[in-house]
């Protein structure tokens, strides 16, 4: 495939070796700058930027897609594979032997604050939006986290049943938020995709009345004990959201057993939580959570505990997953990207995979522009694309199956937000100019969504020399081969890929640059 053409559209001619496609038109970015270091691409209601579906050269050939902060965005090359070595100073190999954990997918959430704002697009735009996500012309999402009733990115505090002593939970209902707008959206999405989309759900909060606080926001947990009446009624309001969710035809590949328990500990915390010792969670799980999704409608939902910051693990892990009891109900372990930094990837992950390889890791929380140092939006920054393409390297190098985004669309402040805690997300809505703008971030998404799909294998490479670039290879269900490559330094890099099944592949990533590269093997 020829780089990027001037012109508006540029058809793209593929030829894959059972049939020859014509891909729909390829579209430029519209650029805009807003002075952060690089830029975002502008989206109306007739026109949006897109690299058509991805389809792969025939054998012989690969194919690379380019972003980067000087503006490009998953532009689209081809070339021959070599026969012989480009005598390049790093070699990247391939070792197809090397097998680890299967892709289950990524994606974002359809908070209130992301339904809202969709919603205040016009009917065009909404659909572009839409489409840019989870279409086949779109960049592959396939996981939707789904919030239980309200949280932070919500404009007011409630739960489903906010009736005082209402242990029967003859008061459940869903709110507005999700019958008006989370709803219809996800239909909507679920229209669009080219394969069933996969649920997550999470609750922040229990009613008042059932926690020890009496209010949603704070430090307090559940009244009583795993197994007394509080515990009991709690397991049952998930199999209620259940049970109304599917009554619109969406059910749910997973529930998590709360957002952030961890909050839940902590004095004068600023909105809805819920907490939870490990220990706590471990017995809840076995005696109530467990037991009540298995004699539900929905045993096959998955159970995954945790779903805060990987610097509780193994610790929390290991509490959990070594009691029989609680462990036979539980599929995975979910975790969020903030303060990754303190504690490396290898202590955390790598040392839960190596207790409980059974159990998969998978990521359900992430965002930008959430620390006091670097608050809010950034339109444009490509220093957020990097920090997100990092992360997500750094999980799947460490056996993590999926990476979940936070809102799928927020405000120009990085709202509605009910406690004012503001962050950046790939898409940003100007509901006045009835636009929204696809950051940087909306890439680095890309770069991984659009390519791997689900049952894709990690597979290993290794490095002929010590290199800044990070990396991580994938074989497809299909047997193609996926090299994903950052380069966060200063200056371009230049490399081969050598797989020994078809031969070498002569690359460049520019400066701060992310490279997907895609290969037929047989």
């Amino acid at each position: 495939m020829v780089p990027l053409l001037p012109s508006v559209l540029v058809v793209a001619l593929v030829v894959s070796a059972a049939d020859v496609t014509l891909c729909a038109g390829i579209n430029r970015c519209v650029a805009r700058n807003f002075g952060h270091d690089s830029v975002v691409c502008e989206c109306n209601s007739t026109y949006c930027d897109g690299v058509g579906p991805v389809s792969l050269p025939p054998l012989g050939q690969y194919s690379t897609y380019l972003s980067s902060m000087a503006g490009s965005r998953m532009e689209p090359g081809q070339g021959q594979v070599r026969v012989n070595s480009t005598g390049a100073g790093l070699r990247l190999t391939i070792v197809p032997y090397q097998k680890y954990q299967r892709i289950k997918g990524f994606g974002g959430a359809m908070t209130d604050a992301a339904a809202i704002n969709i919603l205040s697009l016009s009917a065009g735009a909404q659909e572009q939006l839409l489409r840019q996500y989870f279409s086949k012309e779109g960049i592959g999402y396939s996981v939707v986290r789904v919030p239980m009733a309200s949280c932070d990115f919500s404009t007011r505090l409630y739960t489903y049943a906010d009736t005082p002593g209402d242990y029967g939970l003859k008061s459940f209902a869903l709110a507005p938020e999700d019958v008006k707008m989370k709803i219809p959206l996800l239909l909507r999405a679920q229209a669009l995709s080219p394969r069933p989309l996969s649920l997550l759900g999470s609750a922040w909060s229990a009613p008042t009345w059932m926690k020890t606080n009496g209010a949603l926001i704070g430090k307090g947990s559940l009244k009583g004990q795993p197994g007394g009446k509080e515990h009991k009624t709690w397991a049952q309001y998930y199999i209620r959201f259940l049970e109304e969710y599917a009554k619109y035809n969406l059910t749910f590949w997973a529930l998590t057993t709360g957002n952030e328990p961890s909050a839940g500990e902590m004095t004068n915390y600023s909105f809805q939580a819920l907490g939870f010792t490990p220990e706590e969670q471990r017995d809840w799980v076995a005696l109530d959570l467990g037991p009540a999704l298995q004699s539900s409608a929905h045993p096959h939902t998955h159970i995954l505990i945790l779903d805060d910051n990987r610097l509780l693990l193994p610790h929390w892990a290991r509490v959990v997953l070594s009691d029989v009891h609680a462990a036979r109900y539980i599929h995975g372990v979910a975790v969020h990207w903030y303060l990754d930094t303190l504690v490396p990837a290898e202590a955390s992950l790598g040392a839960t995979h190596q207790l409980f390889p059974e159990y998969y890791l998978f990521g359900t929380e992430a965002c930008a522009g959430w620390s006091s140092v670097d608050r809010g939006v950034k339109l444009g920054s490509w220093d957020h694309a990097e920090q997100y393409a990092h992360d997500i390297l750094e999980d799947l190098n460490h056996y993590v199956v999926g990476w979940t985004d936070w809102n799928l669309a927020l405000d120009q402040t990085g709202g509605p937000n009910w406690v004012k805690n503001f962050v950046d997300s790939p898409v940003i809505v100007d509901a006045k100019r009835d636009v929204f703008y696809k950051q940087p971030t909306f890439y680095s998404m890309a770069h991984f969504s659009a390519f791997l799909w689900e049952g894709s294998q990690r597979v290993g490479v290794s490095a002929s020399a010590k290199t800044q670039l990070e990396f991580s290879a994938f074989v497809r269900p299909d047997g193609s081969v996926v090299l994903i490559v950052l380069n966060r330094s200063s200056s371009a890099i230049q490399f081969e890929v050598w797989d020994p099944a078809v031969g070498y592949i002569p690359c460049t990533t520019p400066a701060h640059s992310l490279l997907t590269a895609a290969w037929n093997a047989h």
